[in-house]
C-alpha cells in the first residue's frame, strides 16, 4: 500500500500542471496548524519558520482571526462592490490610517500579483506612459506583466514578456552588479536607474521591493531609496513599493518602507494581510487615484469574508505588538546566526531586517544550492521547516510566524548548529561522493 504522501504525489503527477513542485524529496502531508507550528498526518510536529513564504505572520489557524471570518461567513459570504457591504470600506478605511502620509485610496483584490497588476495600470493611466524598470532579483507576480517584470530567472516562464520593459541593478552592496564598494560607488545603481530614464523618455514606474525575498532577502544601503524615489520625481515617474512579502511587521516595522524617509506613490499588499485568507490591494493618494475612473472591478477582491479576516489581523498585529516582536526577536536570531555561522567557508553572509534572515551559502562567490537543500530535508526531519530563496537557490530564509517564541527559535540554531557541524570547509553535501 502506497503512504498518503505517495498517493498524493501520484495524484500531483496525474492531474496538476507539472510546473507545480514542493520541497523536500520525502514530503510531509500537512493536515493541522497551530500558531507557529504544523502537523502532519503521521502527527509529527514541525516549527514552521517560512510562515507559509510570508503569510502567516500571526500565526496558523490563530482564532482571534478565523472566529470573526467563521462569523462574517454565517452573516454574508459574497457580495461585489456593485453592492454596499460595510466589512470592505471599514478595512479601507483602517488600512489607510496604517499607512498614513498622503496614500488614502484602496483597491482590494485577490493576491499579490493582481496587486502589482494593478498598481502597474494605475501608473500608466496617470502618467500616460508605458514603460516600467524592475531590478534584478525581483519577484513580482505571475500574469504576463509581472512574469516580465521579475528578475529571477527560474520565474519568468513566458518567453515572449511584454516590450518597454527594462531591468536595473540591484542594490545587493556584498555583490555589486557594477564591481564597486558602498561608499565610494556614488550610489552608481540609482544612477544607472537614472540612465534608463534619460534613454527611454517614457518610463510610467519603477517598481520594487523594500527588502526583496525570493531573491535572496536583499537589504538595500542606506540612502538607496531615499535617492531613487528623486530620481524618478525628477523624470516624471512612479515609484511602486511591492510589500506583498515583506509587509506586515516582517522587518520590524509596520511596513518595509519605513525604513527609509520616503513615501511610495503607491504601495502594494496582500499575503500576511489576511494571514491565510486570499487578499491583496494597491494602495495610492487621492492625486493617482483620480485618474482611474473608468469602470473597474475584482469579483471577489475584499469580499466580506477576507475583509472581516484583514480586520481581525490589523487587531491582533496591535494588541499583540508584532512588529515590535519581529525587531527584537529578529535582532537577536540574526546575531545567534551569525555566530553559528563565523569562520565556516561556505556561508557567504546573513542579512535581513526583522524576522526576514536570509542566510546564504556560497563558496567564494559559487552558490551551494545542494547544500542548501541538504540542510533544508535535514531541518525538516528534525522538526523545522524553513524556506530557500536567492538567484541560485542557495540562500535559507528564516521568516517564522511573528508569534513564535525565543525558544523555538532558540531549538531552531541548535539543530542547525549540528548540522553545520557535519558540513565540510568545501561546502560539499555531508554523504555525498
Amino acid at each position: 500500500m502506497p503512504t498518503l504522501a505517495e498517493e498524493l504525489i501520484g495524484l500531483k503527477q496525474r492531474h496538476m500542471v507539472p510546473c507545480l513542485y514542493h520541497f523536500y524529496r520525502q514530503p510531509p502531508v500537512i493536515v493541522r496548524g497551530e500558531m507557529q507550528y504544523l502537523f502532519d498526518a503521521e502527527g509529527r510536529r514541525y516549527l514552521d519558520a517560512y510562515a507559509g513564504v510570508t503569510v502567516m505572520n500571526a500565526g496558523h489557524c490563530n482564532p482571534a482571526i478565523i472566529e470573526p471570518a467563521i462569523a462574517q461567513i454565517r452573516r454574508l459570504q459574497h457580495t461585489t462592490t456593485i453592492y454596499l457591504a460595510e466589512p470592505i470600506y471599514r478595512l479601507a478605511e483602517r488600512l489607510t490610517a496604517l499607512i498614513g502620509g498622503g496614500i488614502d485610496r484602496v483597491f482590494f483584490v485577490n493576491s499579490g500579483t493582481e496587486a502589482n497588476e494593478g498598481a502597474l495600470l494605475l501608473s500608466r493611466l496617470f502618467t500616460g506612459r508605458t514603460g516600467f524598470i524592475h531590478l534584478n532579483g525581483a519577484l513580482h507576480g505571475r500574469t504576463a506583466l509581472t512574469m516580465g517584470l521579475t528578475g529571477l530567472a527560474m520565474w519568468r516562464t513566458d518567453p515572449a514578456p511584454p516590450p518597454r520593459l527594462f531591468q536595473a541593478p540591484c542594490p545587493h552592496c556584498a555583490h555589486c552588479e557594477l564591481g564597486l564598494r558602498f561608499g565610494s560607488c556614488g550610489y552608481a545603481c540609482v544612477e544607472a536607474v537614472r540612465a534608463i530614464l534619460r534613454e527611454q523618455g517614457d518610463i510610467a514606474a519603477l517598481i520594487a521591493e523594500p527588502i526583496q525575498g525570493n531573491g535572496g532577502i536583499v537589504v538595500p544601503p542606506e540612502g538607496y531609496f531615499e535617492r531613487l524615489q528623486a530620481v524618478l520625481h525628477e523624470a516624471g515617474a512612479l515609484l511602486i513599493a511591492d510589500e506583498v512579502q515583506c509587509g506586515f511587521g516582517r522587518t520590524g516595522r509596520r511596513f518595509a518602507f519605513q525604513h527609509s524617509a520616503i513615501e511610495p506613490d503607491i504601495l502594494t499588499l496582500a499575503k500576511a494581510l489576511g494571514n491565510g485568507f486570499p487578499i491583496g490591494a494597491f494602495c495610492t493618494s487621492a492625486r493617482i487615484a483620480a485618474c482611474y475612473t473608468r469602470p473597474g472591478a475584482s469579483t471577489t477582491g475584499g469580499n466580506p469574508v477576507s475583509a472581516a479576516a484583514a480586520l481581525a489581523v490589523l487587531d491582533y498585529h496591535d494588541e499583540h505588538r508584532l512588529a515590535e516582536r519581529a525587531a527584537d526577536l529578529g535582532a537577536w536570531l540574526r546575531e545567534r546566526l551569525e555566530a553559528l555561522t563565523a569562520g565556516r567557508p561556505f556561508v557567504a553572509e546573513v542579512r535581513g531586517r526583522g524576522l526576514m534572515i536570509g542566510l546564504e551559502l556560497a563558496l567564494d562567490g559559487r552558490p551551494l544550492p545542494a547544500l542548501a537543500d541538504w540542510l533544508l530535508e535535514e531541518m525538516k526531519n528534525r522538526g523545522f521547516l524553513i524556506g530557500k530563496t536567492g538567484r541560485g537557490r542557495e540562500v535559507l530564509a528564516f521568516m517564522p510566524p511573528l508569534v513564535v517564541e525565543r525558544a523555538d527559535l532558540e531549538g531552531l540554531c541548535a539543530a542547525l548548529g549540528e548540522l553545520l557541524d557535519r558540513v565540510p570547509p568545501d561546502g560539499a553535501v555531508p554523504g555525498e561522493p
